[in-house]
């Protein structure tokens, strides 16, 4: 059963995925980037960072639920949701700008001080937007097809703006930096006005993109209009939910693998993988060129040139372009795949295809471990793998999510969103932040790991490790949640049309 008057249009999917699309412009530079940040360009020690990184999204994971209670007791001509895109997007602006800005002459105290608190904002405004979109998605329409190709064009455009950060980060942060002495010393980039200047043209982006979301999407699910609102027993009902533990558990695991897995690669591509092997790869591409060359073109124009030669590596970029197009590839082949997804879905299911992608993800990841350093050839293809085994699960778990809020309203006759998402929100806040923290910490412990000698023996392989073994067990736990999972594509299909009837009963 569908219901027609819940089709969406191509331009109101389109406006809600550009929301996303600017939550990841702060969700993946955290990811892919914010470690290295706070230790190599902000200045700041292991340990300090290691405390920077944990306690803010610790903070933005109660934040959560405050906001989902908040957010689904909320009520105006827009909706319950829409109004908090529209009025985050400025505070996210100004914030995010502020959160990669690093002041000068100031001591190290205030220093860590200034990123905890800029940092714990940047946090707070992104569950107070982030949230409240995620459920918006969960109510603008109730037809299963419709969320999965919802969430499939919400993901390709998520997907299109990592590929912008991961590709397009570090070159405009050379060519700011590049062109900024620091400290006034001629020929000395200064990567933190690089960072500041490029975070910047991300935020006016986030500015623009989600104030179309805000214009473009309307709210159709209602809560059953005879539903007392109580967060208490909003909570004691979600405990009856079956479905929605095992998706808490996947989500603290899983989001805790991004950032793990980010920080790891970030640094095994910098300190394990062989820079003259990367040179050469890179060399059949006509992406680097040798000391004086010239060789112009679009490459070169984007900042993707090595001007050095293949004894003099150490101190060039080519880790930062060879790493940039990895992220590039990767997120290209991510966004090809996502849209199989939703006949992916229609054919197997969403916990099938699911419980499959991240099986395979945990054998790619694991085989990773055995690459030498040189092997780069290995090191792209397994990536394009997990990408490719990976994709289709990325729009279907939203989708997922959504769906356990369904069977809340399914099993005790109240429904609350808000609650679900925030919830969740709760697990993936926390996941991202034990992710970072405990890679982090694992160096720290058993590779003896000192951002002033990263390239360290044990330093180097804990890169290697933390990147293959330790992530391939991540997804393999992931795995085992979904298989656990109990609403399979009978049981999605059974609750979605009988909840249809009773909207339609109630509306009459």
């Amino acid at each position: 059963m569908t219901n027609p008057k819940q089709k969406l249009s191509v331009a109101e999917k389109t406006g809600y995925s550009v929301g996303d699309a600017a939550a990841n412009f702060v969700f993946m530079t955290m990811v892919l980037f914010q470690t290295a940040f706070y230790t190599d360009v902000f200045g700041l020690s292991v340990g300090a960072a290691t405390a920077i990184l944990l306690w803010p999204r610790l903070w933005d994971a109660v934040a959560d639920p405050i906001v989902g209670i908040l957010a689904d007791r909320t009520n105006t001509r827009w909706g319950k949701f829409r109004p908090w895109v529209l009025f985050t997007a400025v505070p996210w602006f100004v914030v995010m700008i502020l959160a990669y800005t690093t002041p000068h002459g100031w001591s190290m105290g205030a220093m860590i001080a200034y990123a905890c608190i800029t940092n714990t904002l940047l946090m707070t405004i992104y569950s107070m937007n982030n949230m409240p979109y995620a459920a918006l998605g969960g109510v603008m329409t109730g037809d299963v097809n419709e969320r999965a190709s919802l969430n499939a064009y919400r993901f390709v455009a998520v997907n299109a703006a990592q590929f912008i950060v991961g590709g397009f980060t570090l070159v405009l942060v050379a060519k700011f930096a590049a062109k900024h002495a620091a400290g006034g010393v001629a020929g000395v980039a200064d990567n933190q006005y690089g960072w500041s200047m490029t975070m910047t043209i991300w935020a006016v982006l986030c500015l623009v993109l989600f104030l179309i979301t805000f214009l473009t999407t309307k709210e159709r699910i209602k809560p059953p209009p005879h539903q007392k609102s109580s967060p208490k027993q909003d909570f004691v009902d979600l405990l009856k939910n079956n479905p929605w533990k095992i998706m808490f558990l996947w989500t603290l695991v899983h989001f805790a693998i991004l950032t793990f897995r980010g920080g790891a690669l970030y640094n095994y591509y910098f300190h394990y993988a062989d820079k003259a092997a990367m040179f050469d790869w890179l060399s059949k591409f006509g992406l680097v060129a040798p000391v004086g060359a010239n060789s112009g073109g679009l490459m070169e124009t984007l900042g993707y040139i090595v001007h050095g030669d293949r004894a003099q590596l150490a101190g060039s970029n080519v880790a930062s372009v060879f790493y940039s197009i990895v992220n590039m590839l990767n997120t290209a082949t991510i966004i090809v795949v996502i849209l199989l997804s939703p006949g992916l879905a229609r054919k197997f299911g969403k916990k099938a295809v699911c419980s499959v992608g991240f099986a395979l993800a945990t054998l790619g990841t694991l085989t990773f471990y055995l690459l030498s350093p040189t092997n780069v050839w290995g090191m792209i293809g397994l990536t394009l793998f997990v990408a490719v085994v990976y994709a289709p699960s990325i729009p279907l778990t939203w989708s997922i999510f959504a769906d356990v809020a369904d069977y809340s309203e399914w099993k005790v006759g109240r429904r609350f969103t808000g609650m679900v998402f925030a919830t969740i929100g709760f697990a993936l806040k926390s996941g991202l932040a034990l992710g970072s923290a405990a890679f982090l910490e694992i160096m720290k412990w058993f590779f003896h790991y000192n951002t002033k000698l990263p390239d360290a023996a044990d330093a180097v392989h804990g890169f290697r490790f933390c990147s293959g073994i330790i992530t391939g067990v991540m997804f393999a736990i992931c795995t085992i949640l979904l298989a656990s999972y109990q609403l399979n594509k009978h049981t999605t299909i059974q609750m979605a049309d009988e909840l249809a009837e009773r909207r339609a009963k109630l509306a009459i």
